[in-house]
């Protein structure tokens, strides 16, 4: 397959530019080195594989590239649009693990990240909350922090537990009962033990006889 293009020549003498070339819509672009269809190719394979794994899926369809291109691509991507977040969740997350935490807020219904917080401050989760007056169930965990920050920012919104978090209390409260009532506990009977067998005699072998002998 060929592609036939117009070259345009400037005759402005002071433009910088002498000559640009005619852009097939849908095909190429301005400065690209790819076609379209190869571009939302890579786009793909960079959203469901990532870096290292994509460059070598990229291999496989003999259009090489390396895995900083296949992050370049994604990071050149419009953000999707957003719609008013009725369900947040709200998380911790850790920079630097067991020094520096933020907040992480999720709209639970799209399950897309919505914000990044720098920190876990009841305060600064209270003031990205009250910027939202849509918000209806604030979704967390039972950080104390949160429950402050929710209650303070979002005081029209209904404050439930996260389903991992419900798992985690549900659990806890069955050990604890289980602990409670270990005296109920039937004993395992005992196994009846089964009768040895008697050894055999070692059979003798013709070496045994001659130093016996």
């Amino acid at each position: 397959m060929s592609l036939r293009v117009r070259r345009f020549v400037c005759e402005e003498e002071t433009c910088e530019r002498k000559t640009c070339a005619e852009q097939a819509p849908g095909l190429t672009r301005k400065f690209g080195r790819r076609t379209e269809r190869l571009q939302s190719s890579l786009v793909s394979v960079g959203l469901a594989l990532a870096g290292r794994a994509g460059a070598r899926m990229t291999d496989a369809f003999k259009v090489p590239v390396s895995r900083n291109t296949l992050l370049r691509l994604i990071a050149s991507l419009p953000d999707p649009a957003t719609t008013a977040t009725r369900v947040v969740g709200v998380d911790e997350y850790a920079q630097r693990k067991g020094r520096i935490y933020g907040t992480v807020l999720v709209d639970v219904e799209t399950r897309r990240p919505v914000d990044l917080l720098p920190d876990r401050e009841a305060d600064t989760h209270a003031a990205w909350l009250a910027g939202r007056t849509g918000i209806e169930i604030v979704c967390r965990d039972r950080a104390p922090f949160f429950a402050e920050g929710a209650s303070r920012g979002a005081p029209q919104a209904l404050q439930i537990a996260d389903q991992l978090h419900l798992w985690h209390n549900l659990g806890e409260a069955a050990e604890r009962c289980a602990y409670r009532h270990r005296g109920s506990l039937r004993p395992t009977p005992a196994q009846p033990e089964e009768p040895q067998e008697e050894a055999e005699p070692p059979e003798l072998s013709l070496t045994t006889l001659g130093r016996n002998g």
